[in-house]
């Protein structure tokens, strides 16, 4: 690796100082799981890197928020995260998805906000949080602004995070009367990159579907809600003709794409089946 600066500011006004817009050999990182492999890989060749590690420690925290919610910091590893009392009780579905998020010595180092912001289509919060209806809040010199996990993503590892822009919370809504799931398959070792991820969430009376979020990813160029897959689910009592139509609806409607874990054809296929287990499994939650 070509030699670089490491800075560590105390505060996060202090590392936003030290982004520069026009140039993107400055970076960031909490844990640098990704950035360590990008830049060993030679893919990646810093000038600077700012670690966030020394910044105010409301950042790695994890809150109740009084909506039923949660506030959770940017800087909060995604151990921590799985371990979080607050998040068992108000959003499990998380906790559900981190069990296979990775291996352990990962999760111990890897932060929630790089997690969101490395852009990577094949991360598993990023679905889980969409389905959610999560909103991160961004910080940079010219202030502060928040915008839904599902308007985060623009493009295979884009964000719509400007240059000089970084997450710095998360905020889960009261997910009340809601019931989540997440389904991830992999054509390896259950902790290996997905395959297919699907999340759902919704909202029942006990027998009626009254609203549905269906999200899929990890096949797909970045996370996508499935607004047909929710029409379908939306207003229906569950059967399984209905199960089944909501995996041609959300096949339609989903252009997924090929890759070393299958082809786009067969993730299809994963789609069509496993769109009504998605579904099950919430309503069993």
């Amino acid at each position: 690796m070509s030699p670089f600066d490491l800075v560590e500011p105390r505060s996060l006004k202090s590392a936003l100082k030290l982004l520069d817009a026009n140039d993107p050999s400055v970076r960031v990182f909490g844990g640098g799981t990704a950035l360590m492999l990008m830049m060993k890989a030679g893919v990646f060749q810093p000038t600077r890197l700012i670690s966030l590690r020394g910044i105010e420690k409301r950042y790695a925290r994890v809150a109740s928020a009084e909506d039923g919610g949660l506030r959770i910091g940017a800087l909060v590893t995604l151990s921590a995260l799985g371990r979080a009392a607050a998040v068992k009780k108000r959003a499990p579905v998380i906790i559900d998805a981190l069990r296979t998020l990775s291996n352990v010595r990962v999760r111990n180092v890897a932060t929630l906000g790089g997690h969101l912001a490395h852009g990577d289509p094949h991360m598993d919060l990023p679905p889980v949080l969409m389905a959610l209806d999560a909103r991160v809040v961004t910080a940079a010199t010219a202030g502060t602004r928040t915008l839904a996990v599902a308007d985060l993503y623009t493009g295979y590892y884009e964000t719509a995070l400007a240059p000089n822009e970084l997450i710095c919370e998360v905020v889960v809504p009261s997910q009340a009367g809601r019931r989540s799931a997440y389904v991830k398959l992999t054509t390896r070792a259950a902790d290996d990159w997905p395959t297919l991820g699907i999340a759902v969430s919704l909202q029942t009376d006990g027998k009626v579907i009254e609203d549905a979020r269906f999200v899929v990813s990890a096949a797909t160029e970045k996370p996508l809600r499935l607004p047909g897959a929710e029409a379908v689910l939306r207003g229906a009592t569950v059967s399984d003709a209905l199960l089944a139509q909501v995996g041609e609806a959300a096949a339609a409607e989903t252009e997924l794409v090929g890759d070393a874990r299958g082809s786009a054809a067969y993730k299809t296929e994963l789609l069509r089946v496993y769109a009504g287990r998605a579904v099950r499994k919430a309503l069993a939650a």
